[in-house]
């Protein structure tokens, strides 16, 4: 086969780098020649996003998607084949789906006529049936053909939240722009303070605790003479709560990773309401126990594999009083956008996600993860698609290029509208080259020399923007001065290490480290204290 690519780039796909190229494919099957194939109808009623295979001949690598300048095709590495229903380059002996060349196709509702075919407040199942308009995407299927379930995208859902009206949506509850880059309060960008979040994902525990000291050493102060503060997802396997309890002690923010971080993303994605009360609830339930957390101030969640679980997510979080989720990703552009309020339409595209947002009005902020621009040199590197993990910007392999990297994202962002520059984490990623660590702390200290550049939690952001208050204000802003001193001693110094197990995990014996008591068995989903399963 013998293949004519222009521009190439690269392109993450979960397990590993797919090249992407814009196709002009010469192939010597004529079958498959796509100079010889109708692009128009190939790609009508397809969505942009969807890959599919031209030919179920070869090694299963190949897989081409449609854009406005015809089709795009990439070739997952060697070893690996794309799955067509996952959409994604997996290992080739897990992959079941090299003899499909498209996902099935799903029945669609009909949404849009010319005339009415329904009566007022009814709409049109696929196979012409009419229901209530309210049953549409309401998560079980009531047409006959299940139409009624397969056109709700944030974009589709005919019970979607509306689009932004500044008029209606008005701080400090609401916020909410047409393309998501306008600055709270309408202040001049040079009177808005450049927030910074760092975040970690994961367990806290011996392997990271020495990392979160070095770089917040209580030393570093921003421009208000208040501590620097980082947010914390906690995941619970193998956190040490006693741990936890200091970082909250220290005004740190602790925030829900989840409690089993399942490694099955379609468990998250396709996750029911119930699996994301015990899964955030029951986690906020564990830290708040065993971290001895009582302030009620756990209230951001963050899904694992960033996999958002659409309504039934953040119907949950409404109903148990969770404020945020930073799960979000929204693509690289030449503005970065401002957090925002799901009461509105969200105001880019679902970017990743399994495209899974959610679609309706929903009481809560989304923290988007602003992708950062990965290019070495910005000015003369071709095209990147953006990463939403600082560690999932895969071609930075030293200090230099990662100083480079936040130097140029910050710029990005400081430059521009000043929305919170996001750099999130898995503390493994730092500890693998002392460098990479050693360039982030140097990096902070450079920032704290201006004036005009604060590292805050996410709580802290979302106080900034409900009462937007110009730079020279911002040392009496009392939101921010709550937690500015770290008050008292380390809860206990030698925590328990309680050796337990649990039913729902059978021939594991798990430490777990806290301030507290032991509970009698170790917490876990059906059984989140510890104190064990009900009698019936």
């Amino acid at each position: 086969m013998v293949a004519q690519v222009t521009k190439l780039f690269v392109t993450f796909l979960c397990l590993g780098v797919a090249i992407a190229a814009d196709v002009r494919v010469k192939r010597q099957d004529d079958d498959n020649d796509p100079d010889s194939i109708n692009v128009e109808e190939l790609c009508k009623d397809r969505p942009g996003d969807e890959y599919f295979r031209l030919s179920t001949d070869g090694d299963c690598r190949e897989v081409v998607r449609c854009t406005r300048s015809g089709l795009k095709q990439i070739t997952c590495p060697s070893g690996l084949a794309f799955d067509i229903e996952k959409q994604t380059c997996d290992w080739k002996a897990k992959v079941t789906s090299c003899d499909k060349k498209e996902k099935p196709r799903k029945v669609l509702p009909i949404l849009k006529t010319d005339e009415p075919i329904c009566p007022e407040g009814k709409l049109s199942c696929g196979n012409g049936e009419c229901l209530d308009k309210e049953l549409f995407c309401n998560g079980k299927p009531d047409c006959k053909d299940e139409s009624d379930e397969n056109a709700c995208t944030v974009e589709l859902d005919p019970n979607r939240a509306p689009d932004c009206d500044t008029n209606q949506c008005v701080l400090p509850d609401c916020f909410c722009s047409a393309d998501g880059t306008r600055i709270p309060g309408n202040i001049e960008p040079q009177q808005v303070p450049q927030m910074i979040t760092i975040t970690f994902n994961g367990a806290v525990n011996v392997d990271n605790i020495d990392l979160y000291e070095d770089i917040f050493n209580g030393q570093r102060q921003n421009p208000n003479g208040c501590q620097i503060r980082g947010t914390y997802f906690v995941s619970h396997k193998y956190t040490n709560y006693s741990a936890v309890q200091d970082l909250h002690r220290k005004g740190h923010e602790i925030s829900v990773f989840s409690l089993t971080h399942k490694d099955d993303p379609n468990y998250w994605t396709q996750g029911t309401y119930d699996d994301w009360l015990a899964e955030m609830a029951g986690g906020r339930l564990i830290v708040e126990r065993f971290a001895n957390i009582t302030d009620g101030s756990i209230i951001g969640v963050r899904a694992p594999y960033l996999r958002v679980g659409g309504n039934k997510q953040f119907e949950m979080m409404a109903d148990q009083f969770f404020v945020y989720d930073a799960s979000i990703t929204a693509s690289l552009g030449r503005v970065p956008i401002w957090p925002y309020t799901l009461y509105f339409r969200m105001p880019h595209k679902c970017n990743g996600n399994a495209h899974n947002c959610p679609s309706r009005s929903h009481p809560v902020w989304e923290m988007v993860m602003n992708e950062l621009d990965r290019r070495d040199d910005p000015t003369f590197d071709e095209s990147l698609p953006g990463c939403h993990m600082v560690d999932s910007c895969s071609n930075v392999q030293s200090g230099e290029q990662f100083g480079r990297l936040l130097r140029h994202n910050f710029n990005r962002h400081y430059n521009t509208n000043r929305a919170p520059l996001g750099l999130h984490f898995h503390a493994s990623w730092l500890k693998s080259k002392k460098e990479y660590r050693e360039e982030l702390i140097k990096f902070i200290e450079e920032m704290l020399v201006r004036n005009d550049v604060f590292f805050v939690t996410m709580l802290q952001v979302i106080q900034w923007m409900q009462n937007p208050t110009e730079l020279n204000a911002l040392r009496d802003f009392q939101e921010w001065k709550e937690k500015c001193d770290v008050k008292g001693q380390p809860y206990c110094s030698l925590p328990n290490a309680c050796p337990l197990t649990t039913r729902e995990l059978p021939g594991e014996t798990l430490r777990l480290f806290t301030c507290m008591e032991c509970p009698n068995n170790y917490p876990w989903i059906l059984d989140p204290t510890g104190d064990g399963f009900s009698k019936k």
